[in-house]
């Protein structure tokens, strides 16, 4: 059942999105080789902490920490640990925050250093399908046809998306209806709603789509051991037109890209 949110509720969703967006900021200026995902999972917590919140990961289905860290193969849920981030790694950062009953949760794939042309490519390819996707988020539209748009961005590149694992509703639930696949056919699927607001998450990989879940319980990496890439963000559905929530503009700012990529969906300006 697709729960609406009223325009206040937005508001509150909109926090707990920029609370996510502000520690991802904080984590990248750390991330560099030598650190590592357990240093930067300590750094996240407490950033967390510091703006009102707790960290909407930890204890969730009894996941041990504050960040999903998930470098190179991994596609998401991976777990922090002691090992140090190297030279040429991807690392996929996933991070929830809940403040005032409402989750935030978004994702960005960061480099470590110098990395391969093939997979900056996957990285540029895999966040520039978000904002397709995002595009068919309005008004009359149907969950099948962002679906589509991302499926259709990726696979025309020669890049494997994967179909277990799925963006979705987002409110005072972490996940909530409805599951939004990355891929699908035009037309299908559940009709979007004024006041719907759903976390939109790419999850593309360099070879196969398949995937493999390891003994752990939560760590998901691609079948072929090439690198998968990972991008999400919170959007709404407001005036009929995609509003997003959360951005990137912190993670911009830490590492000194200029970009103007998430302008077309703000109907409000964002206050930094």
């Amino acid at each position: 059942m697709i729960k609406i949110k009223t325009s206040e509720e937005i508001e509150l969703m909109r926090e707990s999105a920029l609370i996510v967006s502000k520690t991802l900021g904080e984590i990248a200026k750390e991330i560099k080789p030598g650190v590592t995902t357990l240093q930067l999972d300590k750094i996240a917590e407490a950033c967390i902490r510091d703006q009102g919140a707790i960290p909407g990961f930890l204890g969730l289905y009894d996941f041990p920490n504050t960040l999903c860290m998930s470098p190179n193969s991994q596609v998401v849920h991976g777990i922090p640990n002691g090992t140090p981030l190297v030279e040429g790694d991807i690392i996929s950062i996933d991070c929830g925050a809940l403040k005032n009953g409402f989750y935030g949760d978004h994702a960005y794939t960061f480099a470590v250093g110098e990395i391969a042309p093939e997979t900056e490519k996957l990285l540029q390819i895999t966040k520039e399908s978000l904002y397709v996707g995002i595009r068919e988020f309005k008004a009359n539209n149907r969950v099948g046809d962002v679906g589509y748009a991302i499926q259709k961005y990726c696979e025309d590149e020669g890049y494997g998306v994967v179909r277990e694992l799925v963006g979705h509703g987002l409110g005072s639930k972490m996940h909530e209806d409805p599951e939004m696949p990355n891929y699908g056919k035009r037309g299908r699927g559940k009709k979007f709603i004024e006041g719907m607001v759903v976390a939109i998450e790419p999850m593309i990989n360099l070879g196969t789509q398949r995937i493999k879940q390891h003994r752990d319980g939560w760590t998901i990496t691609t079948q072929d051991n090439k690198p998968s890439a990972h991008f999400e963000h919170d959007v709404a559905l407001i005036n009929g037109k995609p509003e997003l929530l959360s951005t990137f503009a912190y993670i911009y700012e830490a590492l000194g890209i200029t970009s103007n990529e998430e302008n077309q969906f703000r109907q409000k300006e964002l206050v930094l």
